[in-house]
C-alpha cells in the first residue's frame, strides 16, 4: 500500500480560556495520497483552517491539540516535532498559502529578495542561484521573470497569489495547503490559479489540500471532499459522489443554499 502523504488521527483541538473551552475540532481523521487533490468544505467558524493549522504547527496558543491525536507526513507525527525538525519540515515537507497575498508578502522587500530569504534558510544558495531558480518557478505560474524586481504592491491580486504558490512550491514539498487562496479574487483569476496549480500538481506530484466554503469551485478541483460540520468530518467521498448523491443531510443543504442559474431551486431539508 502507497503511504499516505497525510494522515490525520483522532485530531482534537480546544480554544482554551481562563474558565471557557471551546471544541473547534472534533476528533477528526482522514487521509490524502501521494498526488491528491483532497477538498475540505464547510461554513466560516467549522474548524477547517484550525486543521490547516495544526498540520503546519502553526497554531499558538489558547488552541491546544489534545493528548490521542496524530499529524502523520511522511509517517512523522508533526506533534512530535521538535523546534530544529519543524524548522526543516516546513516548506520542504508542507507548505501554506494563505488567504491573502499581500498580507502573506514584505511590502518593503522585491519579490527577488522575497524569494531568497526562504531558499536560504533552507539550503545553501547564493544570491545569483536564488534569482534563477525565483525565475524558474515565476515561469511555472505564468509569470515573468521581469518582475523579480517589482514590489508586491506593483502585482496584481492574482499576481500576487501566484507569487506566493511559486515561493511555496520553492522546495518541492510534499503537500501543499491553500486556506481560501482565491477568496478575494474574481471569479475568472479564480478559475485561472486553480487550473495553473493542478497542472502543476500532476507535473511536480505534490499533493493539495484545498480548503474553502465554495462548494461548488471546489467539486470542479477536487479528487475527494470531506464536508465539516461545527467541527465533526461528517462526510469524505469523490468529488462525483458530493456533487451527484451527497450521503450526509448537511452536504445536501450546503447545495440548497447555492443559487442554480437553471431549474428550479432545491429545496432545503427541514433538520440535520
Amino acid at each position: 500500500m502507497t503511504e499516505q502523504v497525510l494522515s490525520i488521527r483522532n485530531l482534537t483541538i480546544d480554544y482554551v480560556g481562563g474558565d471557557s473551552n471551546f471544541r473547534a475540532v472534533k476528533d477528526v481523521s482522514f487521509d490524502i495520497a501521494p498526488g491528491e487533490f483532497f477538498g475540505l468544505a464547510g461554513e466560516s467558524g467549522c474548524g477547517k483552517s484550525t486543521i490547516a493549522f495544526a498540520v503546519s504547527r502553526l497554531h499558538r496558543p489558547p488552541a491546544l491539540i489534545r493528548s490521542g491525536s496524530e499529524i502523520l507526513v511522511g509517517g512523522r507525527n508533526v506533534l512530535d516535532l521538535d523546534d530544529e525538525a519543524l524548522r526543516s519540515f516546513r516548506w520542504r515537507e508542507v507548505a501554506m498559502v494563505f488567504q491573502s497575498a499581500m498580507n502573506s508578502l514584505n511590502p518593503v522587500l522585491t519579490i527577488a529578495d522575497q524569494f531568497y530569504d526562504v531558499l536560504r534558510a533552507h539550503s545553501q544558495v547564493t544570491r545569483e542561484q536564488a534569482r534563477t531558480r525565483a525565475a524558474e518557478l515565476l515561469k511555472l505560474v505564468d509569470i515573468s521573470p521581469d518582475r523579480l524586481s517589482a514590489y508586491p504592491h506593483q502585482c496584481s491580486g492574482g499576481m500576487r497569489q501566484r507569487i506566493v504558490i511559486a515561493i511555496c512550491l520553492a522546495l518541492n514539498p510534499r503537500l501543499l495547503i491553500m486556506d481560501e487562496p482565491t477568496t478575494a479574487l474574481d471569479v475568472v483569476v479564480q478559475r485561472e490559479i486553480l487550473q495553473r496549480i493542478d497542472v502543476l500538481r500532476k507535473k511536480l506530484g505534490f499533493a493539495v489540500l484545498f480548503i474553502t466554503h465554495d462548494l461548488g469551485l471546489m467539486v470542479q478541483v477536487s479528487d475527494r471532499i470531506g464536508i465539516m460540520l461545527e467541527g465533526e468530518l461528517v462526510e469524505v467521498n469523490d468529488a462525483i459522489t458530493i456533487y451527484n448523491a451527497p450521503q450526509h443531510p448537511y452536504t445536501r443543504r450546503l447545495w440548497a443554499s447555492m443559487p442554480r442559474l437553471h431549474g428550479e431551486q432545491i429545496k432545503p431539508e427541514a433538520n440535520l
